[in-house]
């Protein structure tokens, strides 16, 4: 059984991930589920070190049911600290000239709390961070997520940007059928938003988003 999971789990990651003709996609980075187990992982870690791309493990998600199991008591903490404590290693076996590896933990805006514990835990693991904005994260729940440097988060943000037209905000003064501008105008709002309230706003960009 162990061998048939790392050979289905390389699969999935070539399929995904690969290049020259392995995938479809050739993607630079995919989201993974760590409750298989670390043979599960290895094969996706591998494959990413080897082709240039990277992986995100989910460590705390931002939906409400996340507690069900993530938050579930262990002898040394919770579980997500036990995934937690596996992410960080395997980006310190894999660190780039940033001081990041290429495995990153999703850790959701909706607990703060946890993110600024994590990051804390995690120095060297990127964080994606759902939650922003539908969900009801702000840059002030995410500002935790970023480093002394301001980097080291990916802040999400996809119904909030998507479906920008449907929000009352710009409902009216966008509809429909000006979708592609609500967008613009919730993407420019959300780097406001980041820009005051985190240290990624400390970052010299090479373009103004304004």
């Amino acid at each position: 059984m162990a061998n048939a999971t790392i050979s289905t789990a390389e699969a999935y990651a070539r399929g995904i991930l690969g290049r020259d003709g392995q995938s479809a996609w050739e993607a630079d980075a995919v989201t993974v589920s760590p409750y298989l187990g670390a043979d599960s992982l290895e094969p996706f870690i591998n494959v990413a070190e080897e082709r240039g791309a990277g992986l995100f493990v989910l460590v705390k998600t931002s939906n409400p049911g996340s507690h069900m199991l993530q938050d579930q008591r262990l002898p040394d903490g919770p579980v997500y600290r036990r995934v937690a404590d596996f992410v960080e290693k395997q980006s310190e076996l894999t660190l780039g000239e940033r001081g990041y590896g290429i495995v990153g933990a999703v850790v959701g805006a909706t607990y703060p709390e946890q993110l600024a514990e994590l990051r804390s835990a995690m120095p060297q693991t990127w964080f994606l961070v759902p939650g922003f904005g539908s969900q009801g994260g702000t840059a002030q729940d995410v500002a935790s997520a970023f480093d002394g440097r301001g980097l080291g988060a990916l802040v999400n943000n996809s119904r909030g940007i998507n479906f920008a037209y449907r929000r009352p905000e710009y409902q009216e003064r966008f509809g429909e059928a000006r979708w592609q501008e609500a967008v613009e105008a919730a993407t420019r709002e959300m780097i406001a938003q980041l820009r005051a309230e985190t240290l990624a706003g400390q970052i010299k960009l090479p373009f103004s988003p304004a």
